[in-house]
């Protein structure tokens, strides 16, 4: 049994396997919003609601569900509890695991465990709603969920800024940290080689600073309905410019122009396939270590394969970069694919040497489910195997994702 969603899985977690047997269980007619409590600030919908529509359902009863993918007009909340999605605001709101407070799960055996607490705390033994959060329907299906709302900032302040190298962009997060606290809602980064993607591929995009190697995104969002943050974050960006840990910035001054900035980083992935093939890499490393990783990642792959177009941007205020490599031109398809084997191994060894995971917030499905047993330590496999084994020993569910054999 294959539960689906809305499709946007980018590692087969929702595809079935080749062995013609699987039954695909789509979940997108239970959508419905079950309850909204504004005071308790919980949200109870079923696992087929697409994403962007209980966004809108929090802003009516002026509430935040701060979940945000650029899949969210599409995607369901059901395949964003089972991969564990991320998204630009896990920096101040965690993922779908810190955004879910209760689960209701149908069971391999056909029971129904209705978990739809909407309880901040509940210490009375394991927290079951753990175990099936970022399973990919491999031990059940999630058909409903109780998830936390925020109130709704009443202001913003977005940012595009230039920096000379990721080990300043750290540091210019980690100075962002210090002076704006909880306030610092995202923080992405963007290599020129990204941004020039986007502006030669996706139609009304502009260059809104001198060209430089990299560039951060800077969200903030309070909930005071003034310009307060706007100046604060002005003179924040003037005095790193004085002290030269910036290059330059660029502020935004309405909505329209933050949605311009947004659009830059959205559209990478697009413009990025516009260009050809390309091989994906969504990891994640301690944030210290993230400048660390690009040089040794960029230095071994440029060593390897001199023509590479590494593409590189992500979420560097919780240390997932999604690190790609674009064909180069004069190289063709059937040599890029001959390829990617090394090009991974080389990306996930110098992952796994920092302390890093190969799979931020894409998940394992089938696509890497024979990487995974070369970086998941044998204890860690056998108790996820004897988990497996407990809740769903017939192999029911979703089989050949996460584990390379149906067990």
């Amino acid at each position: 049994m294959v539960p689906q969603g809305g499709n946007t899985s980018l590692s087969g977690a929702a595809t079935p396997d080749h062995s013609g047997n699987a039954v695909v269980v789509s979940l997108s007619r239970m959508n419905r919003i079950l309850a909204i409590d504004p005071a308790n600030n919980t949200m109870t919908a079923q696992a087929g609601c697409v994403l962007a529509a209980l966004q809108e359902a929090a802003l009516q009863v002026d509430r935040l569900f701060p979940l945000s993918l650029a899949s969210e007009g599409s995607c369901q909340i059901g395949g964003n509890l089972s991969t564990n999605a991320g998204g630009v605001r896990v920096l101040r709101y965690g993922n779908t695991r810190e955004l879910t407070l209760g689960v209701e799960v149908v069971l391999p055996n056909g029971e129904i465990w209705n978990g739809l607490r909407g309880l901040r705390k509940d210490n009375t033994g394991y927290d079951l709603k753990h175990l099936f959060i970022g399973a990919e329907g491999t031990l059940g299906f999630i058909t409903a969920a109780v998830l936390k709302l925020f109130p709704l900032p009443k202001v913003t302040a977005v940012a595009w800024v230039a920096v000379g190298s990721p080990m300043l962009a750290l540091q210019l997060l980690a100075n962002l940290q210090d002076h704006f606290g909880a306030s610092l809602t995202a923080c992405e980064l963007v290599s020129d080689i990204s941004l020039g993607l986007v502006l030669k591929n996706i139609p009304g995009t502009q260059q809104p600073l001198s060209s430089s190697p990299w560039y951060l995104l800077i969200e903030l969002s309070g909930s005071r309905d003034d310009k307060a943050l706007d100046e604060s974050l002005e003179n924040f960006l003037g005095a790193a410019l004085v002290q030269a840990s910036v290059r330059d910035a660029v502020l935004a001054k309405s909505y329209a122009q933050a949605r311009q900035l947004w659009a830059l980083r959205e559209n990478i992935g697009e413009a990025q396939k516009i260009e050809g093939m390309s091989i994906k890499h969504d990891v994640s490393v301690p944030i210290s270590r993230i400048p660390e990783f690009i040089e040794r990642a960029d230095s071994a792959l440029l060593k390897n394969f001199p023509e590479i177009r590494i593409v590189t941007f992500g979420h560097i205020g919780d240390g997932n970069l999604h690190y790609n490599q674009s064909r180069p031109t004069k190289i063709s398809n059937d040599e890029f694919i001959a390829a990617q084997a090394e090009v991974n191994r080389i990306v996930y060894n110098i992952v796994h040497e920092l302390g890093g995971s190969i799979s931020a917030e894409h998940g394992i499905g089938q696509l890497k489910c024979l990487t995974l047993l070369d970086y998941k330590s044998p204890v860690e496999m056998a108790m996820m195997h004897s988990v497996k084994r407990a809740i769903d020993p017939l192999g029911l569910m979703n089989p050949g994702k996460i584990f390379p054999v149906n067990c």
